[in-house]
């Protein structure tokens, strides 16, 4: 088992630099262009392929990092480029979340590499979970899942929401109820494969940051999938709603469902990226303060901007601390007695929101502009304290865990 440190081996350093150097010289300088046309930057995608960053391999080697640091790393550089940007590349990795977590190991060679396709012709998936009527409120489901026994295949019928590469992913990973009755704990995943009937984009959402990165309505009618597209199989699923079955009627242990196994196992990563955004700004801020004089004296030397910026470093290296220790903790097997994902994510992004309109406000009217990223990173910086349970629900989740008490 690893021991925890805060110091990056000089393999972990190497990948750190390297990643910095693509968000540098690849990334921030597409970011304006892409945040304008709020379209998918395949470009920047095919480029992230080539050089290794998009593909299953470099994911797997920073998820099998034995101390859990790799993902983390990663998603800090590549959102220090820009947020909108790095979520079209690593978009697909909640899909793939959603395999690894719920998936057999056929499963898992199977789909996760159509995921990602190849350099002469870069695929990306969604994860789709959210509902028009069921976002943190999991349990409010309504798309459902049907198994049709003489044909071995399973129905999907429902529309999904809010989905990262909705409509133009190669593979689509659906959360769907299977059993009513169990509420949260009768979900289960489904693969629906590429060009399969029934499955269509609807609205595109034009949206208040992330531009660059597609999100969208996914509508499912009459959708059907081999019985070996349910995540997990049909007899580990059955397993799985009858333990769900007995507990209830006993009043018994909490089960977890599909959708919140794969948020569960990608918050401390969203900490992480909220980080790279928060950094970014905060560089831009301090920089900014050391270049711009007034009263014949640069910024910074007043006491005003100078604990600003105190505050901002003293908040981003919390922040990141706390996403460090729980991804530690997942990758080692500790288990999140105090609910220390949810924790990461929660001040992690508070903290990207709140270090983002400062620099913002260091800039002055400069930073109400887009001629300066950090307007562009402020807005950006929104979605982490909404995206994959909001502040309010990891709130909830700490104090029920802390409390032991079904708080509302």
């Amino acid at each position: 088992m690893a021991g925890f440190t805060l110091e990056l081996n000089d393999d972990q350093k190497q990948v750190r630099d390297w990643l910095h150097g693509f968000a540098a010289d690849v990334i921030r300088p597409a970011a304006s262009e892409w945040d304008e046309r709020e379209e998918t930057p395949w470009p920047v995608i095919q480029e992230a392929a080539k050089v290794g960053i998009y593909s299953l391999d470099f994911y797997a080697q920073q998820f099998f990092d034995p101390t859990g640091l790799g993902i983390p790393m990663a998603m800090e550089e590549l959102f220090w480029g820009d947020a909108g940007i790095a979520l079209s590349i690593v978009g697909t990795g909640l899909a793939a979340v959603g395999v690894l977590a719920n998936g057999t190991e056929e499963q898992i060679g199977t789909w996760i590499p159509q995921m990602y396709g190849d350099v002469d012709d870069v695929k990306v998936a969604a994860f789709c979970s959210s509902e028009p009527d069921a976002g943190s409120d999991v349990a409010s489901m309504r798309t459902r899942a049907v198994y049709d026994q003489a044909k071995d295949e399973w129905v999907l019928n429902g529309t999904k929401t809010w989905a990262t590469n909705g409509g133009i992913a190669n593979v689509h990973v659906v959360v769907a109820v299977v059993d009513a009755e169990l509420g949260s704990k009768g979900h289960a995943s489904f693969i629906v494969p590429p060009n399969t009937p029934g499955l269509s984009q609807g609205q595109k959402f034009k949206k208040h940051g992330i531009r660059a990165s597609h999100t969208a309505e996914v509508v499912l009618e009459d959708v059907r999938v081999p019985g070996h597209c349910l995540l997990g199989g049909k007899e580990k699923l059955d397993q799985r709603l009858a333990r769900a079955r007995e507990r209830a009627s006993s009043g018994g242990e909490r089960v977890k469902n599909a959708a919140m196994a794969t948020f569960e196992a990608s918050r401390p990563a969203v900490g992480a990226m909220a980080v790279g955004t928060a950094r970014a700004a905060y560089e831009v801020a301090l920089d900014y303060a050391k270049t711009r004089t007034q009263f014949g004296r640069p910024i910074i030397d007043n006491q005003g901007i100078a604990f600003q910026l105190a505050d901002m470093r003293t908040q981003i290296d919390a922040a990141r601390l706390l996403v460090w220790r729980a991804s530690w903790m997942a990758t080692t097997g500790k288990p999140f007695t105090s609910a220390e994902g949810s924790m990461s994510k929660l001040y992690a992004s508070e903290t990207a929101k709140k270090v983002t309109a400062q620099a913002v406000q260091i800039l002055g009217g400069n930073g109400f502009t887009r001629e300066y990223p950090v307007e562009r990173m402020h807005r950006d910086a929104a979605i982490y304290t909404i995206f994959e349970g909001t502040s309010e629900i990891q709130r909830l989740v700490i104090a029920r865990t802390l409390s032991g008490m079904p708080i509302r």
